[in-house]
């Protein structure tokens, strides 16, 4: 967070880059690597790779791969001798990797990400993926045993390809052109590229908040295609650019317009390198491609056969490790701002919400909560210990920890974390083995090196002592972990510590409304009416959402890039790799350089800090919130969608930050909710407040000094948030079951509407819509002044889909969008056909109050009379998880079956059974016997059988006819 207020700290570099670039100033200069060998900055020349000494076995392949001529050195040292491995992991899984068979590239280690073992069953023969290859020059291709005539699914041959060179799609950009696609394996440099089927599906490859979408531009249909960066950094939500987290990894959905049919596979480069990667469609072409050009590491490729979405998505958990086991709590309403000043403020929000009757579960702190804005302290004034523990004792508490530690900054100072580090070695250091110091919050920092043998016990000491002090956390929030820093380079060394006191946000000032509130007009309340009169500015049916820019993809050429860190320059958007950030030089234990883990400092703090909450808080499900995220960093954290803004247009991207995160297997996902940049008001918090109950993580937060946007500062967010609520808390056993079911198989529980209705192409670029799991659709309204809002209805007329709040069936357009009322204060929500859902049949205050109480069971009856669902229960708490139920509920034939297994004893009863879809019954049995107290709706064909107390831990029969 903070990211707006770095531009105080310094002058931004331009982020738009001029027509200067590395190819177009090339002409007869030859860059060099410092040893006299001279860098031809191209790949034209290239000569790719001869196959050799190749080793069949049960499980895959090994062989030798030659350099196959005279050496490039296009930008970085051609590496002559390299080894393939080909393992078939499992049938819908294959692992291809081609590393240096000197082993000097960095790799990343299996103590960092555990991979699969290898597998002790032969797939060769019946993996839906066969691994194809040409020896000279090599090239491979991957085909499905399913559909052998279908274009690959991963097609590296030149022919396959587009005929090169293909001048730069970005004129001003010279590096976005396509010189060649041989295979390039050099020191610095890596180069491979796959032919796609023309204009195809692709959703992935991020973090990103792309202007395509959630589909990403592929450069058909008027789109310019797609440069996306892997280099993790600390910047307030842009648009087009690299930003905090790193995910190598996408899915395709296929579509076959001949057969009507699609499949999805997926693709996984398992690398943390600084990366360029390449979507496009050059003129004339008919295939599109994708491209990746990384700065160092190996390729190491993992392919998912699906051939569903969620199939691909649970296939790459598989592999990188499914997400953590949320405790039931974290599925709760989160409140938190940069802001609150005093253990007073946070004791007087509680009561606000409380007064108001809004739900309020966890009560979150930002730096405020610090002293001189150090690590694992408490402000002895504004939070002291014993008034924090107290408060904390009556509510659920998350505070934040930022990544750099403060240095003491003379002999009198006395600052434990720090001088702890020290004494057992665990901070990042210079190449010179002295301390790099970067600057944050506090002044000068250290950063903790995450490889270090004993940063877990250091990193644990700290969390233990911050308890003792009364920071008695429940889960922590982790910010700041691309790792920002506010300088460049090891700023700190040899400065006086002295002279740099902690940064100052006294007399800030928020400017800033969102897009039809004037407030030169209206003044700074955020009101939707002010004295009878609308605020609203923008004239009736006019666009709201700003326009949306591509970013200036020439970055990798701007004068002043370090050429030597490395040649070939990624389009960082704001150029040098340094920037914001660590140096790339700087130096981990181990002997490592950020340049090559650069992009796993945040998972790494999150795997750390995880097991050390394991530690702090034994026998319980540790909670976290992070912000930079690398595969694999669902096992150990969730995350937040970062320093986004108070606007409309950030409302409507933030669906897709959450769809992406499934993908990455980090479903516990969420915005700040009514914005964090800038001020909101009060119909775009109403609107905001109730989307965010229908995606994983919900927490409002916003900036330093501006507008207070607590969900009771207005009777109509108010009103809002308690039904939106509600009903988040009415479905939180459907929800702990998504998330159950995420952890044991990876399965995602949002979902894009074409994942469950795959063969219908007008929902593949839907993402104004989701799915909560296959049942849930929700309709948000994302502009404001609306009164309905339009949505598709997915099945394209095979599914009924009925009212959330009323049960009454819609009466959609096949295929097309419906329009749906929606005043404010109520968001569309729709249940599916086919379904059952367990229920809690009374919300509560809290996700305790909730979980004590009656269950209802809610069934949607499809055209046939069917319907089914599951449930997963357990006492949502305990780590490793304990005894669970799982419950199963079928309907078919007028009769209702229930059936339950488990451990778990479940004391709270089943007291209401509803069944959508209904013909109105003469008769309903109870197991067996009449049934007394049921009554029928004839204009939903509703039946309601109430005070039916069914215990959840047998079996249970309900009959109607």
């Amino acid at each position: 967070m903070f990211s707006l207020l770095l531009g105080v700290l310094y002058i931004l570099a331009p982020t738009v880059r001029g027509d200067i670039s590395q190819r177009a100033t090339l002409a007869n200069n030859l860059a060099s690597n410092g040893t006299g060998t001279p860098y031809s900055m191209n790949v034209t020349d290239c000569p790719g790779y001869t196959l050799g000494s190749l080793q069949e076995s049960d499980t895959g392949l090994t062989a030798h791969l030659t350099l196959a001529g005279s050496a490039c050195n296009a930008f970085g040292l051609d590496i002559s001798d390299l080894t393939i491995e080909v393992t078939y992991q499992s049938q819908s899984t294959l692992h291809v990797k081609i590393y240096d068979t000197a082993n000097q590239q960095f790799t990343i280690p299996e103590s960092v990400i555990e991979r699969p073992a290898a597998p002790t069953t032969s797939y060769a023969g019946n993996s839906d993926l066969i691994f194809n290859y040409d020896a000279t020059p090599f090239a491979f291709w991957i085909t499905r045993r399913s559909d052998p005539g279908a274009m690959p699914l991963f097609d590296t041959r030149t022919s396959s390809l587009p005929p090169t060179p293909i001048p730069p799609f970005n004129a001003s950009d010279a590096s976005t052109a396509f010189d060649g696609f041989p295979l390039v394996f050099e020191d610095q440099y890596l180069q491979i590229a796959s032919a796609l089927p023309y204009g195809t599906n692709i959703y992935g490859l991020g973090e990103v908040i792309a202007s395509s979408g959630f589909r990403r531009d592929i450069g058909t249909d008027g789109g310019v295609g797609t440069i996306q960066t892997h280099w993790a950094r600390d910047v307030a939500d842009p648009i087009d650019q690299n930003m905090y987290g790193s995910h190598p990894i996408y899915v395709e959905h296929r579509y076959n317009a001949t057969t009507g049919k699609a499949s999805a596979s997926g693709v996984l480069l398992l690398s943390s390198a600084g990366s360029d990667i390449f979507l496009q469609t050059p003129p004339n072409s008919k295939v599109s491609l994708i491209e990746y050009r990384m700065v160092g590491g190996i390729l190491d490729f993992y392919f998912f056969s699906g051939p569903s979405d969620a199939e691909v998505i649970a296939q790459y958990g598989s592999v990188i490790g499914y997400p953590m086991w949320q405790p039931a709590w974290g599925f709760g309403f989160h409140l938190c701002r940069w802001g609150y000043h005093n253990v007073s403020d946070d004791i007087e929000n509680v009561a606000q919400m409380r007064a108001a009757g809004i739900p309020l579960e966890v009560q979150w702190n930002d730096i405020d909560l610090y002293h001189a804005y150090r690590d694992f302290t408490t402000d002895p004034v504004s939070f002291p210990g014993d008034e924090l523990r107290s408060f904390i004792r009556e509510l659920v508490n998350i505070p934040i920890v930022d990544v750099g530690i403060a240095v003491t900054v003379n002999s009198t100072d006395v600052y434990d974390p720090f001088t702890r580090g020290v004494e057992e070695d665990v901070w990042i250091k210079n190449p010179d083995g002295s301390l790099y110091l970067g600057q944050v919050w506090p002044g000068y920092t250290v950063y903790p090196d995450w490889f270090s043998e004993n940063i877990l016990s250091v990193w644990t000491e700290g969390l233990r002592n911050w308890t003792e002090m009364g920071v008695e956390f429940s889960g922590l929030w982790l910010d700041m972990n691309e790792p920002s820093s506010f300088c460049s380079d090891s700023c700190g060394t040899g400065a006086n510590y002295s002279a740099l006191a902690p940064l100052s946000v006294a007399g800030t000032v928020v400017t800033g409304y969102p897009e039809c509130y004037n407030e030169t007009i209206w003044g700074p309340t955020g009101n939707m009416t002010i004295n009878g009169t609308s605020t609203n500015s923008c004239a009736a049916g006019s666009t709201t959402s700003a326009v949306v820019e591509k970013r200036g993809v020439g970055a990798g050429g701007e004068q002043g890039v370090n050429l030597n860190s490395p040649p070939y320059a990624i389009h960082n958007a704001i150029g040098s790799l340094n920037r914001n950030t660590l140096a790339t030089n700087a130096t981990h234990f181990g002997g490592y350089a950020e340049l090559d883990v650069h992009n796993m400092f945040g998972f790494m703090e999150e795997k750390t800090t995880h097991l050390a909450v394991q530690s702090v808080i034994p026998g319980k499900r540790p909670f976290l919130i992070s912000r930079s995220t690398f595969p694999s960093a669902g096992k150990w954290t969730g995350h937040w969608l970062g320093d986004n803004f108070s606007k409309w247009q950030y409302l409507y991207l933030n669906i897709q930050g959450v769809l992406q995160f499934q993908i990455y297997q980090i479903p516990m996902v969420g915005a700040d909710t009514c914005g964090f940049n800038g001020n909101t008001d009060e119909e775009l918090c109403n609107r905001w407040m109730q989307l965010s109950a229908f995606v994983p993580f919900y927490r409002n937060h916003n900036t330093y000094a501006a507008l207070p946007q607590e969900p009771y500062r207005w009777d109509s967010v108010a009103n809002a948030s308690r039904i939106a609520i509600a009903a988040r808390y009415a479905m939180l056993p459907y929800w702990y079951t998504l998330f159950a079911n995420s952890s044991m198989a990876g399965l995602p529980p949002v979902r894009a509407l074409f994942y469950e209705f795959p063969d219908e192409p007008e929902l593949f670029t839907v993402d104004r819509q989701w799915l909560v799991g296959s049942d849930i659709l929700v309709t948000p309204v994302l502009t404001p002044g609306a009164t309905t809002v339009d949505g598709i209805f997915p099945g394209r007329g095979s599914v009924i889909w009925r009212d959330w709040y009323t049960h009454a069936a819609v009466n959609a357009t096949s295929g097309g969008n419906t329009t749906l009322e929606a005043p404010l204060s109520h968001i569309n929500v729709h249940i599916r056909d086919n379904s059952a859902l367990l229920l809690h049949q009374v919300p509560g205050y809290t996700i305790y109050e909730t979980r004590e109480g009656p269950y209802s069971l809610l069934v949607s009856l499809n055209a046939a009379g069917t319907a089914f669902g599951t449930a997963y229960v357990d006492d949502g708490i305990s780590f490793p998880p304990g005894p669970s139920r799982s419950l199963t509920f079928q309907a078919a034939g007028g009769t209702l079956m229930i059936e339950s297994n488990g451990e778990y004893s479940i004391s709270q009863k089943l007291e209401t059974i509803t069944v959508l879809g209904v013909q109105k019954p003469t008769q309903v049995s109870f197991q067996g016997s009449s049934a007394d107290s049921w009554t029928y709706k004839e204009a939903t064909e509703e039946l309601v059988v109430s005070n039916a107390s069914v215990d959840l831990n047998g079996q249970f029969t309900l009959a109607w006819k």
